[in-house]
């Protein structure tokens, strides 16, 4: 989402030659760069994919352009966080399974660590005024950003008007009719498939754009043979499959024995294994989902936290589906999961155990299908039906942008009166964004010195 160009970059000076072969890369070098990326992964899945483009085919040449695109498309048809994918993909192709767990875990841990810190001191200290002036800017800028992805992402996706249609009925179901977002989901797909196979026009494959461009040599190059690891095979499959369902079930298992079904901990493991298999589209697509469960059915946390946690998930390196980090800690703390003298751990806990259930299908989906992936090198058969979820997810995400405003701008409900300063502050991410293509960070900086100006000012 952001601009990537004053990210520094991970290569070490020197190297090979450009026409010379890389030399091969040790498990500990790779685990290095994976945590080092980790750690600066800011901007979204467009700039977390960009600064490994830049970093692993061109700079390292551990892997050419075409292979890097062949993963990359398989993890775009995936529900879940496809930059994060996308890591463990190429980790496992390097260094196996042990290779897979290091580059997706490694993607995702600073952030955790990041955001229990940020909320527990959200919790403790954020009626502080300075942290309620600056929470006051971040919140417009959220809207804003909100509002920027849904025209993003709408303006490649709707391509026809069949796909404007599509935006226009999720948005009419979720807005109108409080349509569960898994329906959404369920019935874009089926539109999808049913429209593709009697107007397959409609569906017409944009994806990522392939311009070949010489590098040198790669580790991974066109040409090299796949490695044993990733043959496909039933057996490895089966075992792949087996080992991610015994994980989940033990997981799952142990909370039950602990804390009952009913458990907060349990509730929240079950909630977020089905949130973690609807992120197609990314994280702005299944956030109407995850608000719907954590703040209408379960009482997590409540609006104008989830708003907040989504400031918190914009500043810190990783997937932004990490907000669901937050959203665990605040409902762990508040729950007093680990009994009141715990706060802390309980938060921590519960933040962790959710963060669990939402990669655990990530990794199944790589080392699952990976195999048939780098074996069968054939196009995917997805197209239509993802094209017409996307297209849904549109509509969804702008309802999005409307829920919050409608809570930053009228923080009292319309009786309360409309807020102007927000309004302002909303106004002026926005033509940062759209006009002058501000990045995240320096927009979310800006906007947080407005926000306690406004607040030290009174107003």
């Amino acid at each position: 989402m952001t601009d990537t160009s004053n990210v520094a970059t991970l290569a070490d000076k020197g190297g090979a030659a450009a026409d010379a072969r890389p030399a091969d890369v040790g498990f500990a070098q790779a685990l290095w760069f994976w945590l080092k990326l980790g750690c600066i992964s800011f901007g979204g899945p467009a700039g977390q994919i960009a600064i490994m483009h830049t970093e692993l085919v061109e700079r390292r040449r551990w892997i050419s352009e075409k292979r890097f695109l062949h993963a990359l498309n398989y993890c775009m048809v995936l529900p879940g966080p496809e930059a994060q994918q996308l890591a463990t993909y190429i980790g496992w192709l390097m260094h196996r399974t042990r290779g897979a767990l290091v580059a997706g875990g490694l993607f995702v841990l600073p952030s955790l660590v990041l955001l229990v810190l940020l909320s527990w001191v959200y919790i403790a200290w954020g009626h502080l005024p300075v942290v309620e002036g600056i929470f006051y800017g971040i919140k417009p800028a959220v809207t804003a950003l909100v509002l920027h992805a849904a025209h993003r992402i709408g303006t490649r996706a709707l391509q026809n008007r069949w796909l404007w249609g599509m935006a226009a009925a999720a948005f009419v179901a979720i807005m109108a009719f409080s349509v569960p977002f898994p329906a959404i989901v369920l019935a874009a797909a089926l539109a999808g498939h049913v429209a593709g196979q009697r107007w397959p026009q409609l569906f017409a494959a944009g994806g990522h754009s392939s311009a070949q461009r010489g590098y040198g040599p790669a580790l991974i190059d066109d040409d090299t043979p796949t490695p044993a690891h990733a043959l496909f095979s039933r057996k490895r499959l089966a075992q792949v499959l087996a080992v991610g369902g015994g994980l989940w079930l033990a997981a799952m298992g142990v909370l039950v024995a602990l804390v009952g079904w009913q458990g907060t901990l349990t509730q929240m493991g079950w909630f977020f294994t089905k949130a973690a298999l609807l992120t197609f589209g990314g994280a702005y697509a299944v956030l109407p989902y995850v608000y719907q469960g954590a703040v209408e059915h379960y009482h997590w946390l409540d609006a104008r936290q989830m708003i907040d946690g989504l400031a918190l998930g914009e500043t810190t390196p990783g997937p932004l589906i990490m907000v669901v980090a937050f959203v665990g800690f605040l409902g762990g703390w508040l729950h007093n999961v680990l009994g009141p003298d715990a706060a802390f751990w309980s938060g921590a806990l519960a933040a962790t155990v959710v963060t669990f259930f939402t990669f655990l299908p990530s990794f199944v989906f790589i080392l699952a299908g990976g195999p048939l992936i780098e074996t069968t090198h054939n196009q995917l058969r997805f197209t239509a039906p993802l094209t017409a979820i996307t297209a849904a997810v549109v509509g969804v995400i702008l309802n999005l942008a409307l829920f919050f405003a409608w809570h930053v701008w009228w923080p009292q409900g319309f009786a309360g009166g409309v807020d102007i300063a927000s309004i302002a502050i909303t106004v002026l991410a926005g033509v940062a964004l759209f006009r002058f293509k501000l990045g995240v960070l320096p927009l979310l900086a800006g906007c947080a010195l407005a926000g306690l100006a406004v607040r030290m000012l009174g107003g």
